[in-house]
């Protein structure tokens, strides 16, 4: 099936008053994803990709240990990765967080206030572009994980519970080179953590 740009959850300003400003989403969602779209799209077209989900792509496309990844890839995880990063933010301040996830964080990380400062300095840690991750791994154990470029928990047979893209376009305009003030900002503001509970299945 084709790629297609999903519209953003909420308004393009609706993040604003969070430390997500609308011209970050309108470069970022209507300029950025929609290049992944546009550009997966041709590449995937003719071949036998074309037709498939996004995710069997980026499965059967995938090169481990391979720092620099083919087009296909590339496009198809970006887009695959941005259309999760929407729906894993959210407006409104004080997003509670539900005690399903609290606990599971608990137990895996000693304290929410833990789990955090790990995500965040994974995303801190990512030389170049790239994503941090909190994700369910095959054992059922969650773990905080960090990739290069487009490369998404996918590709590892792990499920993506929250994503933080750590790429420039994502927080130069709001925070220009101060990517742990991005990431501190992110998780105290910015997740919403009901869809990240939800993701936990």
């Amino acid at each position: 099936m084709a790629f297609t740009l999903p519209d953003l959850p909420y308004s393009h300003d609706a993040l604003a008053p969070l430390g997500m400003s609308r011209e970050t989403l309108e470069y970022h969602h209507d300029i950025h994803h929609k290049a992944y779209v546009d550009n997966g799209n041709k590449l995937i077209a003719g071949t036998e990709w074309e037709g498939k989900a996004v995710e069997d792509i980026i499965r059967g496309t995938y090169q481990a240990g391979a720092v620099a990844q083919n087009g296909i890839f590339n496009n198809a995880s970006q887009h695959w990765n941005h259309t999760q990063f929407w729906e894993m933010m959210g407006p409104g301040e004080n997003k509670a967080m539900p005690g399903e996830l609290e606990k599971a964080l608990v137990d895996a990380f000693g304290s929410v206030d833990k789990f955090k400062e790990e995500f965040a300095a994974a995303g801190a840690g990512q030389f170049g572009s790239g994503w941090a991750w909190l994700v369910k791994d095959k054992d059922g154990s969650l773990k905080v994980t960090k990739t290069e470029n487009g490369v998404n928990p996918l590709c590892f047979g792990q499920t993506a519970l929250l994503g933080c893209d750590v790429w420039e376009h994502s927080y130069y305009i709001d925070f220009r080179n101060k990517r742990p003030a991005y990431l501190s900002n992110f998780l105290d503001k910015l997740v919403n953590w009901e869809n990240v509970a939800a993701r936990m299945g």
